[in-house]
């Protein structure tokens, strides 16, 4: 009797055995590494001998060279992406920055630790699982700290979109179609510098997006942000921004472009879509936004990038009454051979606001015409629009219609500058 059992109880071990690890093996990891991306960005720049702390209204879309003030701007970004047996996948990214907005040249004795500005910083951490069965293969969940879907311009580099913050999301695909609910929040830059106070203004934005809706030739993008602040009266405390953004060719020519309008109100006053610790408003702020800009294939030989931006308030924008701004800009591209690159760039920006703003301007500081002319040969290991990593020797001259619009983008002495650097750039 005993023999009879032994093989049914081996069939019983083994069929446990096998449920075991079939229930093991789902989890089971089958993919698991690391990948590290960085950029680096040096401006080595002169003016009269020194070295300077201003960006030439560049931020505000006024210029358009190469005189960002960063002197040595370090990013990396690591991630480690897992895959499982059943199909779900997570990634853990974190992303440190150094030197972004410092233009001190530094020396090797160290005194860099004695400025508290722009030092080593972890500018992002979050962690995606996506693959979850119960959600579908197509959605994906996160949380922690990020810059989660931005885009900036060509030439101006600005971010017009963005939520930076810490939050969490969920993302899918609806129609095809990449859609999505966040909520990112972020604490005044003014409570954080200025030190833990009882009440914070504490920002919160609700996004809603959805990306790659096919259509006119290219594809288009939808955003809807909601906006609200803490500890704010009625006045100050929500806003809500929109943009549509169009994705093609370059104008039906070989390229591409990207086009953009938004709308932004109260506390999303700025580009609507552009969410941080510098967002607020109250509910005279009201603003428009459109950015068109990307790279035209001329011939094997010549590429050229170009923006055309306009920012201006609908009432008030940053307290200022009708404040404009516009630029446009151009850089021809000439591949002289697959190393050397010789790029030229020409802009012309416009600001202007009802008297008195922005702390009382007056005269010929109401409206400012800003001319940037540039330069540049770019040493590089591929001499493609984006071929990096380059060095770059360029001279820039800034001119502005008078001498008091030269003032506001620290121009210090008549109503023109000459910056003279090597720009140094890498992305990986």
């Amino acid at each position: 009797m005993k023999h009879k059992l032994v093989p049914v109880a081996a069939a019983l071990l083994t069929a446990l055995a096998s449920a075991n690890v079939a229930a093991e093996s789902a989890t089971d990891v089958v993919t698991d590494g690391w990948e590290v991306h960085g950029y680096g960005s040096m401006n080595y720049r002169m003016v009269e001998g020194e070295t300077v702390d201003t960006e030439y209204g560049k931020p505000d879309y006024k210029t358009a060279g190469t005189h960002g003030k960063s002197t040595n701007q370090v990013e990396f970004t690591v991630k480690k992406h897992t895959e499982h047996q059943n199909g779900v996948w997570s990634d853990f990214v974190v992303r440190s920055e150094y030197g972004n907005g410092n233009s001190f040249a530094y020396t090797s004795e160290g005194s860099q630790k004695d400025n508290t500005k722009a030092q080593f910083e972890v500018k992002e951490t979050f962690v995606e699982i996506g693959g979850i069965s119960f959600l579908g293969e197509d959605t994906s969940i996160w949380g922690g700290q990020r810059y989660f879907n931005r885009a900036s311009g060509l030439l101006s580099g600005e971010f017009w979109k963005q939520s930076s913050g810490v939050g969490a999301g969920i993302q899918t695909k609806l129609a095809g179609n990449t859609t999505g609910i966040a909520v990112v929040t972020a604490d005044k830059n003014d409570d954080i510098n200025g030190g833990v106070k009882t009440d914070r203004n504490t920002l919160t934005s609700l996004d809603f997006y959805y990306y790659g809706v096919k259509a006119l030739g290219g594809s288009f993008d939808f955003d809807l942000k909601v906006m609200s602040q803490a500890n704010q009266d009625s006045s100050s405390d929500s806003g809500f921004g929109a943009a549509i953004t169009y994705n093609r060719d370059y104008y039906g020519l070989d390229g591409w472009t990207q086009t953009a309008i938004a709308y932004g109100e109260g506390v999303a006053q700025n580009r609507g879509v552009n969410f941080g610790g510098w967002s607020g408003g109250n509910d005279d702020a009201q603003s428009i936004f459109l950015t068109s800009y990307g790279v035209l294939n001329i011939s094997d030989n010549w590429q050229m990038g170009s923006e055309l931006t306009y920012f201006a308030a609908l009432d008030q924008l940053f307290g200022a009454d009708d404040l404009k701004r516009y630029i446009a800009a151009v850089r021809p591209s000439y591949k002289v051979n697959d190393n050397l690159r010789i790029e030229m760039t020409a802009s012309y920006g416009h600001e202007e606001g009802k008297e008195g703003y922005f702390g009382g301007r007056s005269g010929d500081a109401v409206e400012s015409d800003i001319i940037n002319l540039e330069l540049a040969s770019a040493f590089t290991v591929n001499a493609d629009y984006f071929g990096r990593p380059q060095i770059k020797p360029y001279v820039s001259y800034i001119k502005a219609d008078d001498e008091a619009s030269a003032k506001i983008i620290d121009i210090k002495n008549g109503d023109d500058e000459v910056v003279v650097g090597v720009h140094t750039e890498i992305w990986f």
